[in-house]
């Protein structure tokens, strides 16, 4: 990767456009992969797709907070844009960005929430929520499935997200083993 350039305007545009998806965070932060996947890889060409997918995988794989993606996100942007302190500037500007507006949204909506818990649309707003969380958290397994292409010769790749899909689907196995289970397919080289 090229080192990139960053100006004072685009660390702003980064946090800004991370405080905007944070409002959108419906599901968790994991969410809105799709569009920080826009923005980072293919509008801006800050991040690789390597560097996205791994970004993910690694916060994912680790103990903690699954935001914590967006802090590897905007770390592997500040170091491709300069070295150490570049790299910890944009991991606060990106987890800042992602918490601060939610934090502060879900704070003054639970409170207003709780007193009113019993109104038909509190009731149905809370019904209607499930299905748009499925929808994102779908688009993001698609975006990073797709990643790598859609050529058959990548059927390896769509059998195991297939066979992970079902089994998340179907029984009750912890995701930790599917982890495992993937990152031993594709050090053997696999997928």
């Amino acid at each position: 990767m090229m080192p990139v350039t960053l100006g004072a305007a685009d660390w702003l545009s980064l946090f800004v456009h991370y405080a905007s998806l944070s409002l959108l965070c419906v599901g968790g932060a994991i969410t809105t992969a799709p569009d920080m996947h826009r923005f980072l890889v293919d509008e801006r060409g800050w991040l690789t797709d390597p560097q996205f997918s791994a970004s993910i995988a690694l916060a994912q794989a680790a103990p903690g907070p699954n935001v914590l993606f967006t802090a590897l996100m905007g770390w592997n942007v500040g170091l491709n844009a300069g070295g150490f302190w570049t790299a910890l500037l944009g991991m606060l500007l990106c987890l800042g960005g992602i918490m601060l507006p939610s934090s502060v949204l879900v704070y003054f909506t639970s409170q207003w929430s709780h007193r009113n818990r019993d109104l038909r649309a509190v009731r149905a707003f809370k019904q209607g929520m499930a299905p748009l969380v499925i929808a994102l958290l779908l688009s993001t397994g698609w975006i990073l499935t797709t990643a790598q292409g859609y050529a058959l010769a990548h059927w390896r790749m769509w059998a195991v997200t297939a066979v992970a899909a079902v089994l998340v689907w179907r029984t009750r196995v912890h995701l930790l083993w599917l982890l495992a289970a993937g990152a031993v397919l594709g050090w053997f080289g696999w997928v």
